[in-house]
């Protein structure tokens, strides 16, 4: 499959591992790698971290001057109103979001998230200019074909009401299979290259999400990036980026893939 002209993106999401100080110095460390790395200086990577709410202001000072992107871990499906505790995407926007991630299994799990509310959250990031991190992914292992039909399946109801919105120029879908996230190993590069075919694919054939990317997550982390080759947009990260030079080694993956290094005759 051949590799899209747009940059790979390398996301990361911090979850609730870190408190408020850790969080602020883990961005300082990787704004300077940021700042000098080839990969996000020539644009050919969308670096993209998802800190908690709280330190969402702290972090996007951090990254003042650099091409990383910010945004929030989630966001409620309404604007304004007399919602206790929960996050607007209006906030996220103003303060300098430009990504929100949306409908991960864990919220599934632990908050009750139906695919209904994930279409409304979906909707929501869209009509305040946030790009969704849509994160897909089978429940239990199948064969990669099954895998790729039911992730399909959630992108369509997912965006369900978001297709009067027109073209989707910026959507992420992250395929995380649910029975992956947290584990030691990932699912196997084989696996992933065949859903992640066919997911993008499917989006390539939609022109309401003809541009959008796919990027896997779920125990990724240094050397799976090049495995993959053109069957993914690039990888969504967790713990294995908390070292930040793990994460600089997935930039350097990166930039190989973008960049062939040249064969000499």
């Amino acid at each position: 499959m051949p590799r899209s002209e747009a940059p790979l993106v390398v996301g990361v999401s911090l979850k609730m591992y870190f408190g408020h100080r850790q969080t602020v110095a883990w961005a300082e460390d990787v704004a300077r790698i940021a700042r000098e790395h080839e990969a996000v200086t020539s644009a050919l990577v969308d670096l993209v971290v998802l800190p908690g709410f709280l330190s969402i202001d702290a972090v996007l000072r951090a990254f003042a001057g650099t091409r990383v992107s910010v945004g929030g871990q989630d966001l409620f499906w309404i604007d304004r109103g007399a919602y206790t505790g929960e996050v607007s995407g209006a906030d996220l926007a103003e303060l300098g979001c430009r990504y929100v991630e949306v409908g991960h299994a864990e919220r599934r799990r632990l908050f009750g998230e139906t695919d209904e509310t994930v279409a409304d959250k979906v909707d929501a990031a869209l009509r305040n200019s946030l790009a969704p991190f849509l994160c897909v992914g089978e429940t239990e292992r199948m064969p990669a074909a099954q895998a790729a039909s039911a992730c399909i399946a959630q992108v369509q109801s997912a965006l369900s009401l978001a297709e009067k919105a027109g073209a989707i120029e910026s959507i992420v879908v992250a395929y995380e299979p649910e029975w992956a996230i947290g584990a030691e190993e990932s699912a196997s590069a084989e696996h992933i290259r065949e859903v992640g075919g066919l997911l993008r694919d499917w989006l390539a054939a939609h022109p309401l999400v003809a541009t959008g990317r796919v990027i896997y997550g779920g125990s990724a982390g240094p050397g799976l990036l090049g495995r993959l080759g053109a069957s993914v947009d690039g990888l969504f990260l967790g713990r294995f980026a908390h070292d930040p030079a793990a994460l600089a080694r997935v930039l350097d993956e990166a930039l190989l893939l973008q960049r062939p290094v040249p064969v000499e005759e």
